[in-house]
């Protein structure tokens, strides 16, 4: 795919960012393609690429790439820093692959990118939204507000003919980022073994395709899905036409078996897919939402942990 010509992007850092340095306070959760352009250029504002790249295997299984080659060559948003989810906004030495970072791996990544606790920060991605709601969802978790998922991505603004850029932009220079950790939008293994075992008053939401929650389709050995959870898969919540999530009203629609729980928990194989459901639970109003991180990917590798095969 050829980029829009477009100027190249620079490779010179820009100054360090003063401390008290003004913020544009970012609307919600969703920020559309016109704010964006809107407020591009401004000085408090990062805009950050987190694409990844999933690509088929020979043997039908998925297999995820970085997505800084497509970031480079492909072209991006004017100014936009690549994100990498596979080693700075992830902890790599954990046994499941995107493990979230602690918050001290979390601040240096933030860093890293520009961002301190006076920045705007805007995520896209090339897909349908959900490695962009990754990192909103660290950032949040982070105890950081400031920050909004691109709604419709890179194709919604390419769809809408505005301009890309190839090449590299240098992060600018910041002091730190500074986390204030909300430990409660992450649970672990036991926990949900809480839930399953109906010790703990909250909802468990699946945010896999319907065949991977029905166990009829999956990359595991063990397929199915946690007991007691309900279908929401991720790809539902988005407008395919335009890449956008739905609207708030058939947000709260398609999330309505789960959206008057006392606190819901989303998982999927990884805590992808998971995040782009917790992103709409939060747009529909729920706030005591919660990502499973490990998610299949570390419950269905207990051979005592149970799994459900068969829809609803």
């Amino acid at each position: 795919m050829t980029p829009p010509l477009t100027a190249p992007a620079t490779t010179a850092p820009s100054a360090p960012v003063a401390a008290d340095a003004p913020a544009t306070l970012v609307p919600g959760p969703l920020v559309s393609t016109q704010w964006l352009a809107d407020h591009l250029g401004s000085d408090s504002l990062v805009v950050l690429d987190a694409t990844v790249v999933l690509i088929g295997t020979p043997s039908g299984q998925a297999r995820y790439l970085s997505g800084l080659d497509e970031h480079l060559i492909d072209g991006h948003i004017p100014g936009a820093i690549f994100a990498e989810l596979f080693e700075v906004f992830s902890d790599p030495s954990k046994s499941f692959g995107f493990a979230r970072p602690d918050a001290a791996l979390f601040e240096q990544g933030a860093a890293s990118v520009g961002i301190d606790n006076n920045t705007t920060v805007v995520v896209y991605d090339s897909s349908l939204n959900q490695w962009a709601a990754r990192i909103w969802w660290q950032f949040r978790a982070a105890g950081y507000d400031n920050v909004a998922v691109l709604d419709g991505g890179l194709s919604k603004w390419r769809a809408e003919g505005r301009d890309t850029e190839t090449g590299y932009n240098e992060p600018r220079e910041v002091a730190g980022f500074t986390a204030r950790p909300r430990p409660e939008l992450w649970v672990d293994k036991d926990f949900v073994a809480t839930i399953v075992a109906g010790e703990t008053d909250a909802a468990l939401v699946c945010a896999l395709p319907g065949k991977d929650y029905s166990g009829e389709t999956g990359d595991r050995a063990r397929r199915g899905h946690i007991p007691g959870s309900v279908s929401v898969p991720a790809g539902r919540l988005i407008d395919r036409a335009t890449n956008t999530f739905h609207r708030s009203d058939e947000l709260a629609s398609r999330v309505a078996r789960v959206v008057d729980s006392a606190r819901v928990v989303a998982y999927c194989s990884g805590g992808i897919a998971s995040a782009a459901t917790a992103l709409a639970l939060t747009v529909s109003g729920h706030d005591n939402v919660a990502i499973y991180d490990g998610s299949l990917n570390e419950w269905a590798a207990d051979a005592d942990a149970p799994l459900v095969v068969g829809a609803d």
